[in-house]
């Protein structure tokens, strides 16, 4: 049934990626909220900004007056939160703003969401849902063997972590307390088309395409599961149809790869893409550790899959190959999005 749908962070790489698959795959009229911060840019809304089915806003979660006003205005019946700092270096640098976006912000939302889901009729409060969507990293760091599931103790080890751990914790409160119909996905760690290019992958491939050097924490054996953005996307919209209100769904990839492996495969796809006959794999270097690395995460969706019947579509070669090809055709865009402080440099060093 279409309604109205309200993206939070919806001009960010997942954000975007949403409103794409939205306008795509749903008869849904989309408001995109984003507070445009250095990874929220209209550039990555540009293909969607001027659909009929589309209204942008720029705000903030927590101006409690806009979301009131918004919600009332546009008569929003399903949510889904995606407005956060996500960079785990960044929060080394600067844990406060992870802070008042991703733990206050998302207690406003949820306070102003609450007052507006009482308000309505029965048969719209029945409809009405709140997707959080939150990450892995909540749960810590896994051994050599294991995967995360939806009943893993959290061990948040960053700010970021920490920061998501704290407002998954009050989306579970306000569901069980007021009975708010949320649901909540941990996804692992995202790829493809309109990601910054502070995170790994886009900014190896920028490096890679410049021949500068490719620096790699510690020895490059951290493991990530790595999950391309349009299938986290198709698993957000299926969850928002189908998942139990207070619920909660693990999103992977099934592509698990050492930090070593995804930048030697950067460098192979780039150099074979750009026709280079040396290796660009000459250029990694290896740097200190970033303060307290996990070393290893991998999800089990098998709840997501065997209840919700969603399974990813890209493997990592298939994926990684087609976010190289997106780069390369829209250099332009890594380089309007790219704002002055940031100049590729590593984030999260200890002082």
């Amino acid at each position: 049934m279409a309604s109205t749908v309200l993206v939070t962070g919806g001009a960010g790489f997942i954000g975007s990626s949403l409103v794409r698959e939205l306008i795509r795959s749903t008869e849904h009229s989309i408001v995109v909220l984003d507070k445009l911060t250095y990874a929220g840019n209209l550039d990555s809304l540009a293909d969607c900004i001027e659909s009929d089915r589309v209204d942008f806003i720029e705000g903030d979660i927590g101006d409690r007056d806009l979301i009131e006003n918004l919600l009332l205005d546009h008569r929003v019946l399903k949510i889904y939160n995606l407005a956060a700092e996500s960079h785990v270096d960044r929060s080394i640098d600067g844990p406060a703003a992870f802070v008042e976006t991703n733990v206050v912000g998302t207690f406003y939302l949820l306070e102003t969401a609450l007052n507006y889901w009482r308000k309505l009729s029965d048969a719209d409060q029945s409809v009405f849902r709140f997707l959080h969507v939150s990450t892995d990293e909540v749960y810590g760091s896994l051994g050599e063997t294991g995967h995360f599931t939806e009943q893993s103790q959290y061990q948040p080890n960053s700010p970021y972590a920490a920061s998501k751990a704290a407002s998954d914790h009050f989306v579970r409160a306000f569901h069980h307390t007021y009975k708010l119909p949320v649901l909540t996905t941990n996804c692992s760690n995202n790829y493809g088309p309109f990601q910054f290019p502070e995170k790994l992958i886009p900014l190896m491939i920028t490096k890679v395409v410049n021949q500068q050097s490719l620096p790699v924490y510690g020895d490059g054996s951290n493991i990530r599961d790595w999950l391309h953005v349009e299938d986290h996307c198709r698993a957000l919209i299926t969850v928002m149809q189908s998942g139990t209100p207070g619920e909660v769904y693990n999103i992977g990839g099934n592509s698990e790869r050492t930090n070593l492996e995804v930048v030697q495969a950067i460098c192979d796809l780039v150099d074979e893409q750009l026709e280079r006959t040396e290796s660009s794999r000459e250029l990694i270097s290896y740097v200190a550790d970033r303060p307290g690395h996990d070393q290893r995460y991998a999800i089990d969706c098998s709840k997501l899959t065997d209840l919700l019947d969603w399974q990813p579509t890209y493997e990592f070669e298939s994926g990684i190959a087609a976010t190289i090809e997106w780069y390369l055709s829209n250099r332009t865009w890594t380089q309007r999005v790219t704002d002055g402080s940031y100049r590729g440099q590593r984030l999260g060093e200890e002082e």
